[in-house]
């Protein structure tokens, strides 16, 4: 305790400081009296035991890795800068995703990750919550664009697997669907008819409307409720080959 004492000291010394002391009687009462010490004497005890201050900080039912998430549950109404997600060391995210994952088709990550694991990025432990599933753009699927262009990453909520019916007073306000079809996935709006529901693209998209059985050809994942993007990185959407309808009478897209 005396050894601590002396080289918190110098700490104290160094930094001009008291506060980074530790005196044998305050370390005691940390060992066996539970007192929390306070953001100095944490600082000296990290450098002193060689333990990372995140490590220490745990102990005490602090996890600075957990800031990302908790940032939710505090929206300032400004946008801003942020540096907290700088701090994060650790989170989970997806490290082996399944060999057929095809990123030219839309597809549900949910299905195609084999494996999470603690990856240095910041931002994406949210990732590895049981209430969201996680989609992708294929880079050949033009259905939202420019909304959402080929390549986009989906966080889709599954509890909100209701279509919405309404009157939206913008694109950006009427909901976005995760959609699983006989031919695969793919991310639009949706209205039901009866037992049918639209397939409804962006105006701007050159994918054609689909009117499809539900839930028997076409049943909803979930709602888009965040992506993530990169902008400029796709081809021109005039690329795509021209859509014709099928023989049923339904557009599709060749």
């Amino acid at each position: 305790m005396r050894e601590v004492e002396t080289a918190s000291a110098r700490i104290a010394d160094k930094h001009g400081n008291d506060e980074f002391t530790v005196s044998p009687s305050r370390l005691s009462d940390i060992e066996t009296k539970g007192l929390v010490p306070s953001i100095y004497r944490l600082y000296s005890l990290a450098v002193i035991y060689r333990r990372d201050l995140r490590e220490i900080l745990s102990w005490y039912g602090v996890d600075l890795n957990a800031t990302t998430a908790d940032m939710k549950l505090n929206l300032p109404p400004k946008s801003h800068p942020s540096e907290l997600l700088q701090g994060a060391s650790v989170v989970q995210m997806p490290i082996r995703l399944d060999p057929a994952f095809d990123p030219r088709r839309t597809n549900n990550l949910g299905r195609m990750v084999e494996q999470w694991g603690l990856v240095p990025l910041a931002y994406l432990a949210q990732f590895a919550s049981d209430k969201y599933t996680y989609g992708y753009v294929g880079s050949e699927d033009f259905t939202m664009y420019p909304i959402l262009p080929p390549g986009t990453f989906l966080q889709v909520d599954e509890s909100k697997n209701r279509i919405l019916q309404g009157m939206w007073r913008s694109e950006y306000e009427r909901p976005i669907y995760f959609v699983e079809t006989r031919d695969g996935y793919t991310c639009c709006w949706c209205t039901l008819k009866g037992d049918h529901i639209i397939l409804q693209p962006h105006p701007l998209s050159p994918v054609p409307v689909r009117v499809l059985r539900h839930p028997q050809d076409a049943e909803v994942i979930g709602q888009v409720i965040g992506i993530a993007v990169s902008l400029g990185e796709w081809r021109a959407a005039e690329s795509l080959p021209d859509s014709k309808p099928d023989s049923k009478g339904r557009a599709a897209l060749n």
